[in-house]
């Protein structure tokens, strides 16, 4: 068995390390197995920080690939409701045309019914008679010209109906070319996250593959269920989770240690490279110094 296996076996899976204060009970006298232990144990620590970044790209990269048909569909859609919008248009120029030549027709026979009322006129014999035919040459007449301000109104409508319709066909046609412009710049983005995500997942399998299975197995576990599986230890603080660690723990990361967070499960190391730099040192004060000089004390007080 390897020294390292020697000091790992004594103690549960991702359960706390061997503290380096029991080191030399596991490893024997010799500093040799105690500095291959740690250096073993800051290889690992760098192996799993090194997964987890890769990891993390890896799941951006891929929510960008997610990301990218939705780009297309929305230029489609955009592209669809021009054209939508264009056809309505068409269309309502259609019933137009369509209302005024019936109006046109309507008008004409309104007209000729009150030239016909007018001859009459000529032939009536009585009053009541000559009421009833300007009566009805009155409502053809009206007719007539509440037909004719429908057939205005409808133009004024076509006017504005042409002028929409130009401008949304050369909207379709800038929207047609955008659509060919955002699927070629899809396509290529595509290719672009494909290959980068083909190059992470050759770093991934190696970085794994220096990895123990235990520790692999825990670390995918933590992953599964919170995102990360790896964080760092900072003011006494597990940042994956912000709770505290125990003062214990908190020594056995300083000393190059991994552990396990007792509130996420997450590894948990401690980075010497951003610890807190150490305060700077206070002048030592003098006895006596800053003190108000006695009084001296009158004779008989």
């Amino acid at each position: 068995m390897s020294d390292f296996a020697l000091a790992s076996s004594p103690r549960p899976s991702f359960g706390p390390l061997v503290p380096l204060a029991l080191l030399f009970r596991f490893l024997g006298s010799s500093p040799l197995n105690a500095v291959d232990f740690i250096s073993r144990m800051n290889a690992l620590i760098e192996n799993l920080v090194k997964l987890q970044a890769i990891e993390l790209n890896r799941a951006r990269l891929n929510q960008q690939m997610r990301a990218l048909p939705a780009e297309n569909a929305q230029a489609a859609a955009a592209l669809a409701a021009a054209e939508r919008q264009s056809a309505d248009l068409s269309a309502a120029l259609g019933r137009e045309d369509s209302m005024r030549t019936r109006l046109d027709r309507e008008i004409g026979d309104h007209r000729k019914k009150a030239a016909r009322f007018r001859v009459q006129l000529d032939t009536i014999t009585t009053p009541e008679q000559a009421a009833a035919i300007e009566h009805e040459i009155q409502f053809a007449t009206s007719e007539a010209e509440r037909m004719e301000s429908d057939e205005y109104q409808s133009l004024e409508r076509t006017e504005a109906h042409e002028a929409a319709l130009a401008q949304t066909r050369a909207q379709v046609e800038q929207l047609a070319a955008g659509v060919d412009a955002v699927r070629a710049s899809v396509a290529a983005r595509q290719h672009e996250l494909a290959a980068e995500l083909a190059a992470l997942d050759g770093e991934r399998a190696a970085v794994r593959e220096a990895i123990d299975p235990d520790s692999l197995a825990h670390f995918d576990r933590i992953v599964a269920g919170r995102g990360t599986g790896i964080a760092r230890a900072e003011n006494q603080q597990c940042t994956g989770c912000r709770m505290g660690v125990r003062p214990q723990v908190w020594n056995q990361l300083r000393e190059g240690e991994l552990l396990s967070c007792d509130s996420c499960s997450r590894f948990l190391y401690w980075d010497p490279a951003i610890a807190a730099a150490p305060k700077a040192p206070q002048p030592e004060l003098i006895p006596g110094a800053g003190r108000a000089p006695r009084k001296p004390r009158q004779a008989g007080a």
